[in-house]
Protein backbone atom coordinates (compact mmCIF):
# COMPACT_ATOMS: atom_id res chain seq x y z
CA UNK A 1 0.00 0.00 0.00
CA UNK A 2 1.14 3.61 -0.84
CA UNK A 3 2.07 5.01 2.79
CA UNK A 4 0.65 9.02 2.47
CA UNK A 5 0.13 9.56 5.76
CA UNK A 6 3.29 11.74 5.96
CA UNK A 7 3.81 13.47 2.60
CA UNK A 8 3.62 17.40 3.15
CA UNK A 9 1.82 17.84 0.25
CA UNK A 10 -1.52 16.33 1.44
CA UNK A 11 -3.94 17.51 3.71
CA UNK A 12 -6.64 15.23 5.70
CA UNK A 13 -8.79 16.50 2.83
CA UNK A 14 -6.54 14.58 0.59
CA UNK A 15 -6.37 11.38 3.10
CA UNK A 16 -9.85 11.58 2.73
CA UNK A 17 -10.09 11.84 -0.86
CA UNK A 18 -7.74 8.51 -0.90
CA UNK A 19 -10.11 6.33 1.04
CA UNK A 20 -12.72 7.20 -1.07
CA UNK A 21 -10.26 6.22 -4.28
CA UNK A 22 -9.13 3.03 -2.84
CA UNK A 23 -12.95 1.61 -1.79
CA UNK A 24 -14.37 2.94 -5.41
CA UNK A 25 -11.44 0.89 -7.19
CA UNK A 26 -12.05 -2.29 -5.03
CA UNK A 27 -15.57 -2.50 -5.44
CA UNK A 28 -15.65 -1.40 -9.37
CA UNK A 29 -12.72 -1.97 -11.25
CA UNK A 30 -10.08 -5.03 -8.84
CA UNK A 31 -12.84 -7.37 -9.17
CA UNK A 32 -13.19 -6.88 -13.33
CA UNK A 33 -8.71 -6.40 -14.12
CA UNK A 34 -8.40 -10.16 -15.31
CA UNK A 35 -11.92 -9.18 -17.73
CA UNK A 36 -10.40 -5.91 -19.17
CA UNK A 37 -7.37 -7.68 -19.93
CA UNK A 38 -9.43 -10.27 -21.59
CA UNK A 39 -11.68 -7.85 -22.76
CA UNK A 40 -9.02 -5.08 -24.06
CA UNK A 41 -11.49 -2.48 -22.97
CA UNK A 42 -13.24 -1.00 -19.49
CA UNK A 43 -17.00 -1.12 -19.76
CA UNK A 44 -19.27 1.81 -19.69
CA UNK A 45 -20.56 1.12 -16.56
CA UNK A 46 -17.11 1.04 -14.72
CA UNK A 47 -16.49 4.77 -16.44
CA UNK A 48 -19.98 5.75 -15.20
CA UNK A 49 -19.15 4.52 -11.87
CA UNK A 50 -15.95 5.93 -11.67
CA UNK A 51 -17.09 9.15 -12.74
CA UNK A 52 -20.76 9.07 -10.01
CA UNK A 53 -18.25 8.43 -7.18
CA UNK A 54 -15.90 11.58 -8.31
CA UNK A 55 -12.79 9.91 -9.55
CA UNK A 56 -12.55 11.75 -12.86
CA UNK A 57 -11.52 14.98 -13.75
CA UNK A 58 -10.91 16.63 -10.85
CA UNK A 59 -9.33 20.45 -11.58
CA UNK A 60 -12.81 20.52 -13.84
CA UNK A 61 -14.56 24.00 -12.56
CA UNK A 62 -17.86 23.69 -10.76
CA UNK A 63 -19.35 25.62 -13.02
CA UNK A 64 -19.10 22.84 -15.48
CA UNK A 65 -19.66 20.05 -12.81
CA UNK A 66 -16.24 19.57 -12.05
CA UNK A 67 -14.94 19.90 -8.22
CA UNK A 68 -12.69 22.30 -8.72
CA UNK A 69 -9.58 21.04 -7.51
CA UNK A 70 -5.80 21.14 -8.22
CA UNK A 71 -3.61 18.04 -9.59
CA UNK A 72 -2.51 16.94 -6.11
CA UNK A 73 -6.08 15.12 -6.76
CA UNK A 74 -5.42 13.81 -9.89
CA UNK A 75 -2.16 12.62 -8.47
CA UNK A 76 -4.22 10.39 -5.55
CA UNK A 77 -6.15 8.68 -8.64
CA UNK A 78 -3.39 7.78 -10.52
CA UNK A 79 -1.14 6.31 -8.50
CA UNK A 80 -4.01 4.24 -6.77
CA UNK A 81 -4.98 3.39 -10.00
CA UNK A 82 -1.29 2.52 -11.17
CA UNK A 83 -0.79 0.76 -7.75
CA UNK A 84 -3.80 -1.54 -8.10
CA UNK A 85 -2.43 -2.90 -12.11
CA UNK A 86 -5.33 -1.72 -13.80
CA UNK A 87 -4.73 -0.16 -17.21
CA UNK A 88 -7.72 1.81 -17.10
CA UNK A 89 -7.77 5.05 -18.98
CA UNK A 90 -9.36 7.46 -16.47
CA UNK A 91 -6.02 9.28 -16.05
CA UNK A 92 -6.00 10.22 -19.76
CA UNK A 93 -9.08 11.56 -19.24
CA UNK A 94 -8.77 13.42 -16.11
CA UNK A 95 -4.55 14.60 -16.55
CA UNK A 96 -4.60 15.29 -20.27
CA UNK A 97 -8.13 15.79 -22.31
CA UNK A 98 -9.93 17.62 -19.83
CA UNK A 99 -7.06 20.00 -19.34
CA UNK A 100 -6.84 20.94 -22.70
CA UNK A 101 -11.02 22.10 -22.33
CA UNK A 102 -10.06 23.55 -19.50
CA UNK A 103 -7.65 25.60 -20.66
CA UNK A 104 -7.97 26.44 -23.98
CA UNK A 105 -12.25 25.65 -24.87
CA UNK A 106 -14.98 28.23 -25.37
CA UNK A 107 -17.73 28.72 -22.64
CA UNK A 108 -19.97 26.76 -25.35
CA UNK A 109 -17.28 23.43 -25.74
CA UNK A 110 -16.45 23.51 -22.04
CA UNK A 111 -20.68 23.04 -21.30
CA UNK A 112 -20.90 20.49 -24.29
CA UNK A 113 -18.30 17.82 -22.69
CA UNK A 114 -17.03 18.96 -19.58
CA UNK A 115 -20.06 17.68 -17.61
CA UNK A 116 -20.02 14.16 -18.92
CA UNK A 117 -16.38 13.52 -18.96
CA UNK A 118 -16.48 14.21 -14.96
CA UNK A 119 -19.69 12.05 -14.88
CA UNK A 120 -18.07 9.15 -17.12
CA UNK A 121 -20.92 9.21 -19.26
CA UNK A 122 -18.69 10.75 -22.05
CA UNK A 123 -15.18 9.29 -22.75
CA UNK A 124 -12.33 11.17 -24.35
CA UNK A 125 -8.88 10.52 -26.46
CA UNK A 126 -6.61 12.88 -27.57
CA UNK A 127 -4.79 11.82 -31.24
CA UNK A 128 -1.21 12.83 -31.38
CA UNK A 129 1.05 9.64 -32.98
CA UNK A 130 0.24 8.91 -36.53
CA UNK A 131 1.99 6.33 -38.05
CA UNK A 132 5.09 8.00 -39.15
CA UNK A 133 5.13 10.92 -36.51
CA UNK A 134 5.70 9.50 -33.08
CA UNK A 135 7.76 11.95 -30.51
CA UNK A 136 8.20 14.42 -33.13
CA UNK A 137 5.09 16.32 -33.37
CA UNK A 138 6.14 18.12 -35.94
CA UNK A 139 6.40 15.45 -38.53
CA UNK A 140 2.60 15.19 -38.33
CA UNK A 141 0.43 14.84 -41.68
CA UNK A 142 -2.96 14.98 -41.03
CA UNK A 143 -4.47 18.52 -42.28
CA UNK A 144 -7.30 20.58 -41.91
CA UNK A 145 -8.43 22.83 -45.13
CA UNK A 146 -10.99 25.29 -44.46
CA UNK A 147 -14.22 24.73 -46.43
CA UNK A 148 -16.48 27.36 -45.95
CA UNK A 149 -17.20 28.23 -42.71
CA UNK A 150 -15.91 24.48 -41.32
CA UNK A 151 -12.88 22.57 -42.05
CA UNK A 152 -12.43 19.15 -44.02
CA UNK A 153 -9.89 16.82 -41.97
CA UNK A 154 -8.04 14.24 -43.47
CA UNK A 155 -5.69 11.94 -42.21
CA UNK A 156 -4.69 9.08 -39.69
CA UNK A 157 -3.68 8.16 -36.11
CA UNK A 158 -2.33 5.47 -34.26
CA UNK A 159 -1.68 3.98 -31.05
CA UNK A 160 -4.43 6.29 -29.60
CA UNK A 161 -5.77 5.20 -25.67
CA UNK A 162 -9.61 4.97 -25.73
CA UNK A 163 -9.64 5.02 -28.80
CA UNK A 164 -12.12 2.03 -29.49
CA UNK A 165 -14.67 3.67 -26.94
CA UNK A 166 -14.19 7.64 -27.52
CA UNK A 167 -17.14 9.82 -27.44
CA UNK A 168 -14.76 12.99 -28.11
CA UNK A 169 -11.52 12.79 -29.50
CA UNK A 170 -8.96 16.10 -29.76
CA UNK A 171 -7.48 15.73 -32.82
CA UNK A 172 -3.66 17.60 -33.96
CA UNK A 173 -3.74 18.37 -37.72
CA UNK A 174 -1.89 20.73 -39.61
CA UNK A 175 -4.25 24.01 -40.87
CA UNK A 176 -1.02 25.56 -43.31
CA UNK A 177 1.31 23.16 -45.53
CA UNK A 178 4.09 24.61 -43.97
CA UNK A 179 6.13 22.09 -41.64
CA UNK A 180 8.02 22.01 -38.64
CA UNK A 181 5.85 23.50 -35.37
CA UNK A 182 4.33 25.88 -37.72
CA UNK A 183 0.59 25.49 -38.71
CA UNK A 184 -0.85 22.74 -36.51
CA UNK A 185 -4.25 23.19 -34.87
CA UNK A 186 -6.44 21.04 -32.83
CA UNK A 187 -9.99 19.89 -33.44
CA UNK A 188 -12.81 18.26 -31.81
CA UNK A 189 -13.94 15.10 -33.38
CA UNK A 190 -17.27 13.20 -31.94
CA UNK A 191 -18.06 9.44 -32.93
CA UNK A 192 -21.04 10.67 -34.86
CA UNK A 193 -19.13 12.81 -37.35
CA UNK A 194 -19.22 11.24 -40.69
CA UNK A 195 -15.89 10.39 -42.34
CA UNK A 196 -14.46 9.28 -38.54
CA UNK A 197 -13.90 5.71 -37.73
CA UNK A 198 -11.75 3.13 -35.89
CA UNK A 199 -9.67 0.59 -36.60
CA UNK A 200 -8.52 -2.50 -34.99
CA UNK A 201 -7.84 -2.64 -31.02
CA UNK A 202 -4.55 -2.97 -30.93
CA UNK A 203 -2.40 -6.27 -29.82
CA UNK A 204 -0.61 -4.79 -27.61
CA UNK A 205 1.80 -6.46 -25.22
CA UNK A 206 1.13 -5.29 -22.30
CA UNK A 207 -1.88 -2.85 -21.12
CA UNK A 208 -4.16 -5.34 -22.29
CA UNK A 209 -6.97 -3.70 -19.72
CA UNK A 210 -7.49 -0.73 -22.38
CA UNK A 211 -8.38 -0.14 -25.71
CA UNK A 212 -5.77 1.46 -27.52
CA UNK A 213 -6.75 2.33 -31.72
CA UNK A 214 -6.39 3.56 -34.96
CA UNK A 215 -8.24 6.30 -36.24
CA UNK A 216 -9.19 7.41 -39.45
CA UNK A 217 -10.49 10.48 -40.79
CA UNK A 218 -12.12 10.48 -44.13
CA UNK A 219 -13.00 14.04 -45.19
CA UNK A 220 -14.38 14.35 -41.61
CA UNK A 221 -16.36 18.31 -42.37
CA UNK A 222 -16.19 19.79 -39.14
CA UNK A 223 -17.60 23.20 -38.39
CA UNK A 224 -15.83 26.34 -37.10
CA UNK A 225 -16.96 25.88 -33.41
CA UNK A 226 -15.20 22.66 -33.60
CA UNK A 227 -11.58 24.48 -33.41
CA UNK A 228 -10.31 24.02 -29.75
CA UNK A 229 -8.51 27.67 -29.16
CA UNK A 230 -6.20 29.43 -31.47
CA UNK A 231 -5.41 28.59 -35.12
CA UNK A 232 -2.34 27.44 -35.73
CA UNK A 233 -1.79 27.81 -32.10
CA UNK A 234 -2.04 23.61 -31.45
CA UNK A 235 1.81 23.24 -31.08
CA UNK A 236 2.02 25.89 -28.15
CA UNK A 237 -0.37 24.36 -26.52
CA UNK A 238 0.90 21.01 -26.68
CA UNK A 239 4.09 22.09 -25.26
CA UNK A 240 2.38 23.87 -22.82
CA UNK A 241 -0.25 20.73 -21.78
CA UNK A 242 3.64 18.35 -21.86
CA UNK A 243 4.32 19.18 -18.64
CA UNK A 244 1.43 17.97 -16.70
CA UNK A 245 1.52 15.14 -19.12
CA UNK A 246 4.59 14.24 -17.90
CA UNK A 247 4.06 14.42 -14.61
CA UNK A 248 1.07 12.31 -14.68
CA UNK A 249 3.03 9.35 -16.56
CA UNK A 250 6.09 9.86 -13.37
CA UNK A 251 3.11 9.49 -11.10
CA UNK A 252 2.06 6.25 -12.42
CA UNK A 253 5.40 4.63 -12.87
CA UNK A 254 6.37 5.94 -9.18
CA UNK A 255 2.99 4.06 -7.90
CA UNK A 256 3.75 0.60 -10.09
CA UNK A 257 7.88 0.30 -8.97
CA UNK A 258 5.71 0.44 -5.02
CA UNK A 259 3.59 -2.06 -6.30
CA UNK A 260 6.20 -4.45 -7.63
CA UNK A 261 8.66 -3.93 -4.47
CA UNK A 262 5.75 -4.84 -2.00
CA UNK A 263 5.00 -7.69 -4.01
CA UNK A 264 8.84 -8.62 -4.39
CA UNK A 265 8.97 -8.40 -0.26
CA UNK A 266 5.75 -10.26 -0.29
CA UNK A 267 7.00 -13.40 -2.52
CA UNK A 268 10.35 -13.80 -0.99
CA UNK A 269 9.11 -14.00 2.36
CA UNK A 270 6.62 -16.49 1.39
CA UNK A 271 8.94 -19.22 -0.54
CA UNK A 272 11.90 -21.12 0.50
CA UNK A 273 15.09 -21.94 -0.85
CA UNK A 274 17.86 -24.46 0.79
CA UNK A 275 16.08 -24.03 4.03
CA UNK A 276 15.40 -20.61 4.79
CA UNK A 277 13.34 -17.65 3.21
CA UNK A 278 14.25 -16.26 0.11
CA UNK A 279 14.49 -12.92 1.77
CA UNK A 280 16.94 -14.05 4.21
CA UNK A 281 19.75 -14.45 1.39
CA UNK A 282 22.24 -11.48 1.72
CA UNK A 283 21.33 -11.17 -2.40
CA UNK A 284 17.88 -10.62 -1.84
CA UNK A 285 17.89 -8.51 0.66
CA UNK A 286 20.49 -6.16 -1.24
CA UNK A 287 18.51 -6.55 -3.58
CA UNK A 288 15.52 -4.96 -2.18
CA UNK A 289 17.67 -2.79 0.15
CA UNK A 290 18.71 -1.10 -3.20
CA UNK A 291 15.25 -0.74 -4.44
CA UNK A 292 13.62 0.82 -1.11
CA UNK A 293 16.72 3.16 -1.35
CA UNK A 294 15.24 4.08 -4.69
CA UNK A 295 11.83 4.12 -3.82
CA UNK A 296 12.80 6.67 -1.10
CA UNK A 297 14.26 8.94 -3.68
CA UNK A 298 11.38 8.96 -5.97
CA UNK A 299 8.63 9.60 -3.62
CA UNK A 300 10.69 12.10 -2.41
CA UNK A 301 10.99 14.06 -5.59
CA UNK A 302 7.59 13.06 -7.06
CA UNK A 303 6.09 15.03 -4.56
CA UNK A 304 8.58 18.41 -5.46
CA UNK A 305 7.25 17.86 -8.74
CA UNK A 306 4.09 17.75 -8.12
CA UNK A 307 4.04 20.62 -5.61
CA UNK A 308 6.00 22.71 -8.03
CA UNK A 309 3.25 21.80 -10.72
CA UNK A 310 0.76 22.88 -9.01
CA UNK A 311 2.91 26.53 -7.72
CA UNK A 312 3.16 26.37 -11.94
CA UNK A 313 6.42 26.57 -11.55
CA UNK A 314 7.32 22.85 -13.11
CA UNK A 315 8.97 23.71 -16.39
CA UNK A 316 9.23 21.49 -19.00
CA UNK A 317 12.85 19.88 -19.10
CA UNK A 318 11.96 19.49 -15.27
CA UNK A 319 8.76 17.45 -16.41
CA UNK A 320 10.80 15.63 -18.66
CA UNK A 321 13.54 14.81 -16.57
CA UNK A 322 10.63 13.31 -14.03
CA UNK A 323 8.94 11.60 -16.58
CA UNK A 324 12.89 9.92 -17.53
CA UNK A 325 13.62 9.22 -13.90
CA UNK A 326 10.69 7.43 -12.64
CA UNK A 327 10.13 5.48 -16.01
CA UNK A 328 13.21 4.32 -15.62
CA UNK A 329 13.23 3.39 -12.03
CA UNK A 330 9.47 1.72 -12.51
CA UNK A 331 11.28 -1.13 -15.28
CA UNK A 332 14.21 -1.12 -12.51
CA UNK A 333 11.87 -2.48 -10.22
CA UNK A 334 9.41 -4.16 -12.11
CA UNK A 335 12.24 -6.14 -13.99
CA UNK A 336 13.96 -6.58 -10.52
CA UNK A 337 10.93 -7.84 -8.97
CA UNK A 338 10.07 -10.37 -11.54
CA UNK A 339 13.73 -12.28 -11.36
CA UNK A 340 13.39 -12.50 -7.37
CA UNK A 341 9.61 -14.15 -8.49
CA UNK A 342 12.09 -16.99 -10.09
CA UNK A 343 9.95 -18.61 -12.76
CA UNK A 344 6.67 -18.14 -10.93
CA UNK A 345 7.37 -14.12 -12.07
CA UNK A 346 6.50 -15.34 -15.67
CA UNK A 347 3.41 -16.53 -14.65
CA UNK A 348 0.29 -14.74 -15.50
CA UNK A 349 -1.19 -15.79 -12.44
CA UNK A 350 1.18 -13.42 -10.29
CA UNK A 351 0.51 -9.85 -10.39
CA UNK A 352 4.40 -9.13 -11.31
CA UNK A 353 3.72 -10.38 -14.51
CA UNK A 354 0.81 -8.11 -15.43
CA UNK A 355 3.13 -5.24 -14.09
CA UNK A 356 6.65 -5.86 -15.91
CA UNK A 357 4.19 -6.02 -19.26
CA UNK A 358 2.47 -2.91 -18.78
CA UNK A 359 5.71 -1.06 -17.38
CA UNK A 360 7.42 -1.41 -20.71
CA UNK A 361 5.89 1.35 -22.99
CA UNK A 362 5.96 4.01 -19.65
CA UNK A 363 9.54 4.53 -21.27
CA UNK A 364 8.20 4.91 -24.75
CA UNK A 365 5.09 6.82 -24.85
CA UNK A 366 4.51 10.28 -23.89
CA UNK A 367 7.77 10.85 -25.32
CA UNK A 368 10.45 8.67 -25.39
CA UNK A 369 13.62 8.05 -22.70
CA UNK A 370 15.71 9.35 -25.65
CA UNK A 371 13.61 12.19 -26.11
CA UNK A 372 13.30 12.74 -22.59
CA UNK A 373 17.31 13.23 -22.76
CA UNK A 374 17.37 15.22 -25.85
CA UNK A 375 14.74 17.83 -24.19
CA UNK A 376 16.46 17.89 -21.30
CA UNK A 377 20.11 18.62 -22.78
CA UNK A 378 18.68 21.63 -24.74
CA UNK A 379 17.52 23.58 -20.99
CA UNK A 380 21.44 22.97 -19.80
CA UNK A 381 23.59 25.80 -20.82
Amino acid sequence: MIEAAERRIFSDDHHAFRDTVRRVLADVIEPRLDAHERDGIVEREAWEKVGAAGLLCPQVPEAYGGPGLDFTFNAIVGEEISYLGSAAGFTLQSDIVADYLVHYGSDEQKRRYLPGMVAGSTISAIAMTEPDAGSDLQGMKSIARKEGNGWTLSGSKTYITNGQAADIVIVCARTTEEGGAKGISLFLVEAGDAGFSRGRNLDKIGLHGNDTSELFFDEVKLPADRLLGAENGGFVMLMQQLPQERLSIAVQAQASAQRAFDEAVKFTSDRKAFGKRIIDFQNSRFTLADLAAKLQVGWAHLDWAIARHVAGRLTPAQASAAKLWHTEMQWTACDTALQMHGGAGYMNEYPIARLWRDARVARIYGGTSEIMKELIGRSIG
